[in-house]
């Protein structure tokens, strides 16, 4: 078989020729002019032996072969596009872009992230609070904090933080009654739900707390309800009820004083908080920097040699 490939710059001529079916639009994209894209397309289908477009009067149309081409071609390109993108990631040493849920980057990351900042002024950190799974193989960020099992293929998983489940309310409600000295009392107040963490069986929830604390008679489902657990965890703060804490999120609140911790009872969190990277992503001092900053806010040793594991600590509430 042949093994010989056409120039570079000809495929990428005729890929942007057929993408957009215009000589003209592919020269403005490529910054030439389109008599050189089509010498270009020239030039490959005389090294291909085949006829790439039909070149009508005021327009162009791929031939047959030209369609046996193109998708491939675009795949390539794509993976070089995505390639160069993870190289310019890996070169910006100023900028580190970090995902995380909104209730995460709101109760626990933004209030520490000045420490951070004070040790590496010269990265410019850049949160993007969202509860949607984004690729971290496409460059587009450094690092994720997710909450979830850890089960992520093909990229490299840090635990940081395990949790469990407890009522909080704020002070003033505790003060101002009716009281909230055994779980049965909580039929006299609203229950806070997060919906975000409900949607999942495996979360814990209040009709499950109830259910564990032997309560039979409290409406698990009535009260108010959230998207996310930032916002719960402020409805209870600002006293409008009581709301089924997640530890990691509510430590801070509840180091100042907005919220009261109830019960002995909380229910362990069969989910947990995990940093997560590309393969090779540690390899950059920015990266590495912010992960190592990470896991002391999270009262973890620094990390284990490999063959060796870490075990999560409780959260830090300072």
């Amino acid at each position: 078989m042949n093994d010989h490939l056409p120039a570079l710059s000809a495929l990428r001529a005729f890929e942007a020729a057929a993408r957009h079916k215009s000589f003209s639009k592919a020269a403005e994209e490529l910054f030439v002019t389109p008599a050189a894209i089509s010498h270009q397309i020239h030039a490959l289908e005389e090294d291909l032996g085949v006829r790439l477009f039909h070149r009508l009067n005021r327009s162009i149309e791929l031939t047959a072969s030209a369609r046996v081409l193109m998708p491939g071609l675009s795949e390539a390109f794509a993976g070089i596009r995505a390639a160069v993108g993870r190289l310019r990631a890996h070169n910006d040493t100023g900028t580190l872009t970090v995902t995380a849920s909104p209730s995460f980057a709101a109760k626990w990351l933004v209030l520490r992230l000045h420490r951070f900042q004070a040790r590496c002024p010269a990265v410019d950190v850049r949160i993007s609070a969202t509860d949607d799974v984004v690729d971290l193989a496409k460059g587009d960020f450094d690092l994720a904090i997710r909450y979830g099992s850890g089960h992520y293929p093909g990229l490299e998983v840090e635990l940081l933080f395990t949790n469990e489940v407890f009522p909080a309310c704020s002070p003033q409600l505790l003060a101002a009654g009716p009281p909230l000295q055994t779980p049965d009392d909580l039929r006299h107040h609203a229950l806070i739900h997060d919906q975000a963490v409900e949607r999942d069986p495996l979360v814990p929830t209040w009709p499950m707390w109830l259910k564990a604390a032997g309560v039979k008679d409290v409406p698990a489902a009535a009260g108010l309800s959230f998207n996310n657990m930032s916002l719960a965890l402020d409805a209870a703060i600002a006293g409008h009820g009581v709301v089924l804490a997640y530890s990691t999120i509510a430590a801070a609140d509840i180091a100042a004083g907005r919220l009261m911790r109830l019960f002995s009872l909380a229910l362990p969190d069969q989910f947990s908080y995990y940093l997560v990277t590309a393969p090779g992503a540690l390899e950059r001092p920015k990266v590495r920097a912010f992960r190592d900053w990470l896991r002391e806010e999270a009262g973890l040793a620094p990390p284990a040699a490999a063959g060796t594991t870490q075990e999560p600590l409780t959260p830090s509430s300072n």
